[in-house]
Order: C-alpha cells, then sequence, then structure tokens
C-alpha cells in the first residue's frame, strides 16, 4: 500500500510559506518571501511525466499556476488534441501540485503573462517546444533569467501510449523489447532525417524512488471516513476524475483508497491488450490525482469481509455504493478516438520531429561556426 497526500495545510508551511512536503529545505531566497511559479502547456492526454513536471515545479517555489493552452491554439503549432480544452483543464485541476489553473494561456510563453499572474519565472522540461514557424516558445523569458528547468520524466510519452493503442499487443505489460512494439514505436518517434531526443519513445524506468516521489505518507487520521474504491484506472482520463471527486464529496474528511488490479487481471475482464498502462505507470497517474489518499497495489478484483476488515472498516455491512460520476468517457473511447485519427496523429508526429530536428541542425551549425571563429591558442 502507497501512502498519498492531497492538499497542503497551514500546518504543513513554514513561516515563509514554504512547503515542507516539496522533498527539500527551503533556500535562503525562498525565506525571503513568496514565489509563484509557472508553468504551461498543452496536457493533452495527461500522463504521469506531465504530473512529475509540475511536481517539480512546485519544488521550486510556494504557489503553482500552470496555463493550459485552448484547443485553437494547439491546432495551429501542432495539429489538433485528442481531448477538449475543457477536458484538459479539469484534468491539470485534479493534479495535486497545482495551485491554480489559466485557462487559454497563450502558446508562447513571455514577460508579459509572467507579470500578468506575478509569477517570479516559469519552468518547462529538459526539451523542446516550438511554435508553428520552428521558433522557441520560451526564448523570451530565458533570456530575461525568469526560465527554469526540470527533467523530462523518462519512459513515458503521448507517443508512446499512442503506439501501444494502435499496435494492439501486450508488450507493454511485461517489457517494451518485442521487434514489433519498438518497429511501430520507432515509426512514432522518427523523422524523416534521424531521432530527435525530445520526441520518441523509451522504455519504462520504473522505481521504487519515483513512486515514493509522488506519494507522501499520510495516515488516515481519527473522523476519517474511509472510502475504498477499485479497478483498472486505465489511461488515467478525465472520467476518472469525475468519478473520484464524486466519491471525495461523499464525506466531510474522506480518506479514498484505490485498489489497482494487476495487468494480468485486467486483462482477463477488459480483454485484447489492456491495460494500456502497466500497473507501475497506473499507480503513478493516480497517486497524483488530489482526490486520492492511499493506493493498493494489485488489489483483488472481489472485495470481502478480511479486505474490509483490513482497512479497518466498521463493522456494518450494507456499505456498498453506486456512484454516477456523469461523466460516460472510457479508456475504449479514447482508444477509438486514437484510431479514427491515427493517420493525423502519424503525420502531426513527423513534422514535430522535422522542426525540432531543424533546431538541432541549427544548434550544431553555430556551435561549429563559432568554434571556427575562436583563434587557434596554440598558434600563439
Amino acid at each position: 500500500m502507497i501512502k498519498n497526500g492531497n492538499h497542503t495545510t497551514e500546518d504543513e508551511r513554514d513561516g515563509a510559506g514554504c512547503s515542507k512536503s516539496a522533498g527539500s529545505e527551503c533556500s535562503s531566497e525562498k525565506r525571503k518571501r513568496f514565489i509563484r511559479v509557472w508553468c504551461d502547456g498543452c496536457y493533452d492526454m495527461v500522463h504521469y511525466g506531465h504530473s512529475n513536471q509540475l511536481r517539480q515545479a512546485k519544488a521550486m517555489g510556494d504557489c503553482l499556476i500552470v496555463g493550459v493552452h485552448t484547443d485553437a491554439e494547439i491546432s495551429k503549432h501542432k495539429g489538433p488534441p485528442v481531448f477538449t480544452q475543457e477536458e484538459r483543464y479539469k484534468m491539470v485541476r485534479a493534479i495535486k501540485w497545482v495551485d491554480d489553473i489559466v485557462e487559454g494561456a497563450p502558446y508562447v510563453t513571455t514577460l508579459e503573462t509572467l507579470d500578468k499572474y506575478n509569477c517570479d519565472f516559469c519552468v518547462h522540461g529538459d526539451d523542446i517546444t516550438l511554435t508553428v514557424d520552428g521558433k522557441d516558445t520560451y526564448e523570451e523569458v530565458k533570456q530575461a533569467d525568469r526560465y527554469r528547468e526540470c527533467k523530462r520524466t523518462q519512459g513515458v510519452s503521448t507517443t508512446d501510449l499512442v503506439g501501444r493503442m494502435l499496435l494492439m499487443t501486450k508488450a507493454h505489460h511485461s517489457n517494451l523489447d518485442n521487434p514489433d512494439y519498438r518497429e511501430h514505436a520507432d515509426n512514432f518517434g522518427k523523422g524523416p532525417k534521424g531521432n530527435s531526443p525530445w520526441t520518441g519513445v523509451s522504455q519504462f524506468l520504473q522505481t521504487s524512488q519515483k513512486i515514493i516521489q509522488f506519494a507522501s505518507g499520510k495516515e488516515p487520521q481519527p473522523g476519517d471516513t474511509i472510502i475504498y474504491v477499485a479497478g483498472a484506472f486505465d489511461l488515467f482520463h478525465i472520467g476518472h476524475v469525475d468519478f473520484l471527486e464524486m466519491v471525495y464529496k461523499r464525506a466531510e474528511r474522506p480518506y479514498v483508497i484505490v485498489g489497482l488490479h494487476f495487468d494480468q487481471q485486467v486483462n482477463r475482464y477488459k480483454g485484447k491488450n489492456y491495460p494500456i498502462m502497466n500497473i507501475h505507470e497506473r499507480t503513478l497517474s493516480v497517486l497524483a490525482c488530489r482526490y486520492v489518499s492511499e493506493v493498493v497495489i494489485g488489489a483483488p478484483y472481489t472485495v470481502d469481509k478480511d479486505l474490509l476488515d483490513h482497512f479497518k472498516e466498521p463493522k456494518k455491512r450494507g456499505i456498498f455504493w453506486t456512484i454516477d460520476s456523469g461523466n460516460n468517457l472510457t479508456t475504449d473511447d479514447i482508444v477509438q478516438r486514437i484510431i479514427e485519427n491515427r493517420l493525423h496523429y502519424e503525420v502531426r508526429n513527423q513534422k514535430k520531429e522535422a522542426k525540432e530536428m531543424a533546431v538541432i541542425e541549427a544548434m550544431r551549425r553555430r556551435e561549429q561556426a563559432q568554434q571556427s571563429q575562436c583563434p587557434d591558442r596554440s598558434s600563439h
């Protein structure tokens, strides 16, 4: 079982407003004032890589503001997103490290945007984001030294997940070395002139440290209402968020435990190549949700008396609830969205790859030019 945390309380902040759950000591600068951090992006098909970026960003300050682009902006620069802007807004709001979001944030991050929302600096991963004409979207804030970088999460990308859906194999349940999978995945991460270090597929590197970073270790307190739910929670999406939010609202002081079924168990009742995400990936996705207090890895399919006793539930029975989240979106629906637009996503990814490769080539030429201009010290 993995204990999780929801919202940072006043007791968990020091006198300077620093969050103690960030996992590091506050710097002397941070103790002097309240630091507001800005992140922005498409956040389409949100996965734990997005969540990990926001976790790292939140650890750099006290308050995290996240700007989410509109469908129109994304379509202009990258191509139509899988999820609508309203779905994406709600997904980002559900990530526990996010304090507030800005709907319809501009695709290019400017000093004007940072100043408008009183943010000290913005944070992005160590990849590159380009406009439709190939310009770095963070160029202005980088030049003004109001840009910070966090480490990109290895082993997960939207490209990878789309590849799994289209290939319809089970290789990702255990390993990603299957040659058919690798070939298909490479098609999604390859451009006409080679591979970009930013767009591509890498093997999932699951570590216990990553899970610890996502979890907070909070125990249920006296007076908390313990609520248990279980399922696959595959491709953690807005339908899951709506359901967990409804569960969370069932009690004044909820402690929500989510049981996750093992891959083989999910495959038995879902069939095909489900789950799209393996058990470790699904664990991180669920842990990032602000409505979840604890995750049980490998939960039993059937809820029996022993399981309820293990969670110290009341001895009374008749405590099963059926909750209507008001959202009928399923993992199958998401897969269908991808399959119906498979050619479009392949083309979109190839265009993105080509732009990235052009930037890499320009950087290489600039570096060579600078080296050729430097005098040869050995001749003096």
